[in-house]
């Protein structure tokens, strides 16, 4: 398992891309438009040269980052752009401009339909619009505002090599201009478009190489395998389809290529290299493999959503694909076919979803870590993140590839690709059942959980959102398992979000009453308290909705019915019950709601159990309740303060240290205010907790500790006449495991000064 470094100048440009911010400043421009801003690198001396320039403009593209504020930065005396890429950006015509300036031999602008082609063109300066080679305009328009399609602009771009207007309005009047007024042109893609008759391209048979007009519905009449047949060049021909668009609707009927009549042609295009009929009629075995072997310098046939991929010469074990192990087909009869599709037919919706939903079938016994076909399937989702019949074969594929033992021994960073792709098919589709569930299928694992890096907040909101959307066993016991370990993993203030929402409250509480009722103790109870627990955790906010949706007499009925019990399942139940407890006892303005004489016995029962993870935050609890002093007490009958104490103290100190680290604490503040009680019982509680986690992981806690300033409450606590020999003791400890931490001698309490 390993994965290629990202380069430093990758890295470098990455970095630019999230900071821009701190590294670029906007002003106004110094144009007649006051309201117009420009954005400049702060500093003066930043200069980009032509390979960088470009790989910053992608990459804001890419990230989603690109408008014409930051376009701007690309002024001509501080970079220099020869290859732009920019797709699906909300960009203006006054934002292009700045492409003016620069020396451009490739253009890409797609998926952009507030700019018509003619403006873009209109933003590029004379020396582009001489030597332009590349022009990308797909699914742009070429209307104007009155709705006629105008491509006489193209006409200037004389030495064009390469043009791809797929997608668009392009037409037979625009087709006759470009054939007659681009003398070089050479490679041409017209897909999609309203061409209804190729006939213009006569006129540039000597030259054009390679031809691709998918979806193309042509004039019955017009002859299209003639024309094609007198492309003497031509070494790429593509002329698939698929059933999603729908015929033009002119006055001659119009039709698909015909593949049958075309592949029966004797001798038509014999320097093709790549043909791709897929989508079309099914033609013989024999009329296939005749212009094949007629065809001999063909190294791609696409076959996909044919059921020519079916046959017996394309399967792996066949004579013919033994000798010509080399050679491509598209299709979604073998793996190689479906991997082939993917690659090749990225933008095709229709086609993606097939070789999907073939990959999930192949998929299901994966038994090795297939990387190679997961950076297949992430692009798919990527481009199609509005269909659902490619999210919903996707996100199938993907846990079949990801899971269990094979997700081992795939790269972390591809994981998190997954994840944040299957994340935003979850916000997509938040209402379908099933893709929800094979994205909660995907996400609950073990290895992504813990080791990957991804948007935890995002994937909890979203998984708290499902389990709220739905009710499923399955489901809720997916969505509180990831909840359960996401929760302990963002910050207080994510947590505090999350928690801070009813309806979330509600569901959590609801699958633990479920549980109640049914007297039904499973790991869904388990992993939706150790939620609550985590949701809880120094957030007051989430401890308030939690005590007024009920959440304590709930867990109250809980801990009665665990009583008694002395099996794993139940200390484990009690004891996230209680770490939640011990979470709101930490709030000072809500103890007061746990100040009942029903709770604090209960607790106090606890307090003398047998395992310490109970023991342990029954004694928290305690400790807080009994800080705010007696007066807080004395409301309460037939309890006494100092007898809890002195149950306390007893306690705590006939513990002696597990193994095992029994808790984990985001910071030590709870615990600053118990110090400073007067109580020996509550001091001692407080640094006994503190010596345990510091004793169990000190290379975390140590740290965060001496970050907080625990060394000085601790020496503070220290110096305090009168303090009980056992916190003394247990202080000397912490303290010296501090010093040895940072590196110094340890030092006693007689060497150290208030």
């Amino acid at each position: 398992m390993y994965d290629t470094p990202v380069s430093l100048q990758s890295f470098c440009v990455d970095f630019i891309c999230e900071n821009l911010t701190a590294l670029c400043e906007v002003q106004p421009a110094a144009t007649a438009d006051s309201k117009q801003m420009k954005m400049t690198f702060k500093d003066p001396e930043s200069c980009f040269h032509a390979n960088l320039s470009d790989q910053l403009l992608s990459t804001l593209s890419e990230k989603g980052k690109l408008n014409d504020e930051t376009l701007s930065l690309f002024d001509p005396n501080v970079t220099a752009l020869r290859r732009v890429s920019i797709h699906n950006a909300p960009v203006t015509s006054r934002g292009l401009r700045i492409l003016k300036g620069h020396r451009i031999s490739q253009l890409e602008v797609t998926g952009i339909k507030d700019v018509t082609v003619n403006d873009i063109i209109g933003c590029l300066g004379e020396w582009t619009l001489s030597n332009l080679r590349i022009l990308n305009v797909s699914k742009n328009t070429f209307l104007n505002n009155s709705k006629f399609c105008v491509v006489v602009s193209l006409s200037k771009l004389r030495n064009l090599h390469t043009l791809n207007v797929s997608f668009t309005e392009f037409n037979r009047h625009g087709l006759e201009i470009i054939a007659e007024d681009l003398p070089c042109l050479e490679v041409l893609d017209i897909s999609c478009t309203e061409i209804n008759d190729i006939s213009p391209l006569r006129k540039c048979k000597n030259r054009l190489k390679s031809l691709s007009m998918y979806n193309l519905q042509l004039h019955r009449n017009s002859d299209p395998i003639g024309v094609v047949s007198e492309l003497v060049h031509l070494v790429h021909l593509d002329v698939s389809n698929d059933a999603t668009r729908e015929s033009i609707i002119t006055s001659v009927a119009t039709e698909r290529f015909q593949v049958p009549e075309y592949l029966s042609k004797f001798d038509i295009n014999p320097s093709l290299i790549s043909l791709d009929v897929s989508g079309g009629n099914d033609v013989a075995p024999c009329v296939v493999e005749s212009f094949l072997e007629r065809h001999p310098k063909l190294n791609f046939l696409g076959l996909a959503l044919t059921s020519i991929s079916e046959y017996e010469m394309f399967q792996p074990e066949s004579c013919w694909v033994r000798l010509h192990p080399d050679f491509k087909v598209s299709g979604e009869s073998t793996e190689a076919q479906i991997m082939e599709s993917l690659r090749r037919y990225l933008p095709r919706s229709a086609y993606m979803q097939k070789a999907l939903f073939k990959l999930f079938n192949l998929s299901q016994g994966t038994e090795k870590p297939r990387e190679d076909i997961i950076k297949l399937v992430l692009p798919a989702m990527k481009s199609h993140p509005k269909i659902l019949s490619v999210q919903m074969a996707a996100t199938a594929c993907l846990y079949n590839l990801t899971r269990g033992e094979v997700g081992m021994n795939i790269h972390p960073v591809l994981l998190s690709r997954c994840v944040d792709l299957t994340l935003t098919a979850m916000e997509n589709f938040p209402n379908h059942q099933q893709l929800q569930k094979n994205a909660l299928l995907t996400i609950c694992s073990d290895r992504i959980l813990q080791e990957v890096n991804f948007d935890r907040f995002r994937c909890s909101r979203l998984v708290m959102e499902c389990m709220c959307q739905f009710d499923d066993a399955s489901m809720n016991r997916m969505s509180v398992a990831i909840c359960s370990i996401l929760a302990a993993k963002i910050s207080t203030e994510q947590t505090t979000i999350l928690g801070a929402k009813a309806r979330y409250m509600k569901k959590l509480l609801m699958l633990v009453e479920e549980r109640l009722m049914n007297h039904e103790l499973d790991i869904t109870l388990r992993f939706t308290l150790s939620a609550l627990w985590n949701l809880t955790d120094e957030a007051p906010s989430t401890c308030n909705v939690f005590l007024t949706e009920g959440g304590l007499e709930l867990f109250m009925k809980l801990l009665q019915l665990t009583d008694g019990e002395e099996t794993d399942n139940h200390v484990q139940v009690e004891t996230k019950i209680l770490g939640l407890l011990n979470n709101i006892a930490e709030v000072k303005a809500l103890r007061y709601k746990l100040m009942r004489e029903d709770f604090i016995m209960l607790i106090k029962q606890m307090l003398h159990g047998q395992h310490i993870d109970v023991s342990y935050f029954a004694a928290g609890i305690l400790a807080h309740l009994c800080s705010d002093g007696e007066d807080a007490w004395r409301h309460i009958a037939g309890l006494d303060r100092c007898e809890i104490l002195d149950d306390l103290s007893d306690v705590v100190a006939s513990w002696d240290q597990p193994k095992a680290e029994m808790v984990a604490y985001r910071s030590f503040s709870p615990f600053f205010p118990l110090l400073q009680s007067h109580d020996t019982p509550i001091q001692l509680w407080a640094v006994w907790a503190i010596h345990h986690v510091c004793s169990k992981n000190g290379k975390r806690y140590l740290t965060l500790l001496d970050s907080e300033g625990g060394y000085e409450h601790i020496h503070r606590l220290m110096m305090t006449s009168n303090l009980d020999s056992r916190v003394k003791d247990i202080c000397q400890e912490i303290l010296d495991k501090l010093e040895e931490h940072k590196g110094g001698p340890p030092r006693s309490c007689t060497d150290m000064e208030i």
